[in-house]
């Protein structure tokens, strides 16, 4: 398990709804069991129950993962959490501040259009027995969410750092094999970008 900070977004639509004076965005910052290529280096899914615990604690949410951009908190209740069978469901109430404001509007031009997380791995199971290593996330501590404008996955080098630290401690079986599968499909990506026909 890693103990740095790993960020994931999902392209996903985020709703806006106003009524009363009051702006709400909603959208999955998860999906359950859909496999996401990280970096070609292994495929990685989220189980089902990944978020029961996490979503007990004081989170916040975030304007793209940025600390000084809080849009919502759930202790103070314009956050709300839910894990629903299809993921990690969020909902913000957007305040009527800067950051809140061009938010809305940027959610409403389709400028923004992903959710996002930053957790912390506790419980993560790897198969090694394909062609590609699948980690599969089964416990987080979570510590934010955000609405983003790159909804893609990112931060392969911290996922790559948590493959070799489950290496390191001894938790996969074929390892050497692994190792040689990532090398033929960056051998094999090398010569594409080179134009490098294989026969």
């Amino acid at each position: 398990m890693t103990t740095e900070i790993e960020k994931r977004s999902l392209i996903a639509d985020v709703e806006h709804r106003a009524a009363d004076d009051k702006r709400t965005l909603v959208g999955y910052a998860a999906v359950f069991e859909r496999l996401a290529d990280i970096g070609g280096y292994f495929q990685e899914k989220i189980a089902p129950g990944a978020f029961t615990d996490a979503i007990k604690g004081d989170i916040r949410a975030l304007v793209d993962h940025d600390m000084g951009r809080v849009i919502g908190r759930t202790k103070s209740g314009t956050l709300r959490l839910q894990e629903d069978g299809k993921g990690l469901l969020v909902e913000v109430d957007v305040p009527d501040t800067t950051d809140g404001n061009d938010l809305w509007v940027l959610v409403e031009r389709g400028d923004i259009s992903g959710m996002s997380f930053g957790f912390r791995v506790t419980k993560e199971t790897w198969d090694e027995t394909g062609a590609v290593p699948v980690r599969t996330i089964e416990k987080v501590n979570l510590l934010e969410v955000s609405a983003v404008a790159w909804p893609a996955y990112d931060d392969t080098t911290i996922g790559l750092r948590s493959l070799a630290a489950t290496r390191a401690e001894g938790g996969a079986r074929n390892a050497a094999a692994a190792r040689r599968r990532i090398a033929e499909r960056e051998a094999r990506q090398e010569q594409k970008i080179r134009g490098i026909r294989q026969d």
